[in-house]
């Protein structure tokens, strides 16, 4: 819907001049809103007309000093036009600043993108982490690659984004970055969020994103069953080091712990119930989540192993990084004969699947345990499993055989 605009010339008459002239004020009102400027005219008020906005009276000063008053409404109304072309949205202050000089330059992708990742740097460690952080960070880099190859320009503003330049960046990062579809959907899901940070600053009026929808693809995840979890576990390893990157995922695989959270265990996350069973419980470090988690006899095991480590860290477990530790997994799973893609968070999808779900524990109490606000992300973690079918359906036989039919 198109803005009311207007323009309104009066008198400031609490400002009267030693020679009885007064200021000609230049009133703008874009939808009830007001801004107003001084147009560095005078005029007696016995020759201003308050109902038509001009000076009365005969002779050429007054005649050009309605000419001048003609001349800055018409500039006031393409500046008026220019903004609402421009960005969908134009303000009285906005006119009037244009007019005066003094408007703002428009911020661009950039400029925002950096402005967004210094925010993002100062919850880093409280609400925020190092990881994501990066990725913010590897975002801003690759736009910033893709805008100078494409466009041969430094930066861009935000009405230059529109749908083409967005699908564009996308297939800019699958063609020049080796990544699946849904890692380059991640930078795309990573770039509509600054762009909505600048919404909410507003920077701009509109969304660029417009209909543009992310499509992420299901990926079936890698699981360990319980045949290859003790293939495993009952490995011996001539590498002290291997045995070690053995121990931690098989703590993982028990605990269903993100590998941050296994890295940051501590002596203060282990508590014991009413019953004197031990727990872990702790914030995960992704979504702040409360997990509750038993502490399987395997587990305790390992913590009991590794109880020298937490004396002389204050952690409970030797945890490497985490590229070290995934290449070490892969040797592991050479070494052990499982042709599966093994990762730290393999451990974390095994629990939900191989130690949850096929031991009858219901999907939200997985849920609770892994840390989940609902059991909607969980799905993506457990599956239901073939022997699980087969046990309820044999449930289901057996209620049917007892009702004879």
């Amino acid at each position: 819907m198109k803005s009311t605009f207007r323009v309104l010339f009066f008198l400031k008459r609490d400002k009267v001049k030693k020679n009885g002239n007064m200021p000609i004020m230049a009133r703008i009102t874009i939808d009830g809103k007001l801004a107003q400027f001084n147009t560095k005219l005078e005029v007696n008020p016995k020759n201003w007309s308050a109902k038509t906005g001009k000076v009365n009276g005969r002779g050429a000063e007054f005649t050009r000093m309605n000419e001048m008053l003609d001349s800055i409404k018409a500039t006031l109304h393409r500046h008026y036009q220019t903004i609402l072309e421009r960005d969908s949205y134009v303000t009285a202050e906005k006119v009037r600043n244009v007019f005066l000089g003094k408007e703002e330059k428009a911020k661009t992708l950039l400029q925002v993108f950096s402005q967004h990742n210094e925010q993002y740097a100062l919850k880093v460690g409280k609400t925020a982490t190092q990881k994501t952080y990066t990725r913010y960070e590897l975002t801003k880099n690759r736009l910033a690659e893709y805008i100078h190859n494409k466009y041969n320009v430094e930066d861009i503003t935000f009405r230059e984004i529109n749908v083409v330049f967005i699908e564009g960046f996308y297939l800019f990062i699958r063609e020049n970055y080796p990544c699946t579809h849904n890692t380059a959907m991640k930078f795309i899901q990573r770039f509509r969020t600054v762009v909505l940070f600048a919404h909410n600053l507003g920077l701009i009026t509109f969304n660029p994103f417009g209909a543009y929808k992310l499509k992420f693809e299901y990926v079936e995840r890698d699981f360990l069953e319980q045949a290859e979890l003790d293939r495993i576990y009952q490995k011996t390893f001539a590498s002290k080091r291997l045995e070690q990157v053995r121990d931690i995922f098989i703590f993982s695989f028990f605990t269903g712990l993100a590998f941050s959270d296994v890295k940051d265990l501590s002596p203060e996350h282990l508590v014991k119930d009413n019953k004197g069973e031990l727990r872990i419980r702790k914030n995960r470090q992704k979504t702040k989540i409360m997990c509750n988690i038993p502490v399987l006899p395997v587990a305790a095991s390992i913590l009991d192993k590794y109880k020298d480590v937490a004396e002389c860290t204050g952690k409970l477990l030797p945890v490497l990084c985490n590229q070290r530790m995934n290449s070490y997994l892969k040797e592991i799973a050479d070494v052990c004969g499982i042709h599966k893609n093994l990762s730290t968070h393999t451990a974390r999808h095994s629990y939900a699947t191989s130690i949850c779900l096929a031991n009858g524990v219901s999907m939200e109490n997985v849920a609770k345990m892994l840390g989940h606000a609902d059991t909607s992300v969980t799905k993506h973690y457990a599956r239901v499993l073939d022997q699980n079918i087969f046990k309820d359906m044999q449930k289901v036989n057996s209620c049917l055989s007892e009702l004879a039919i």
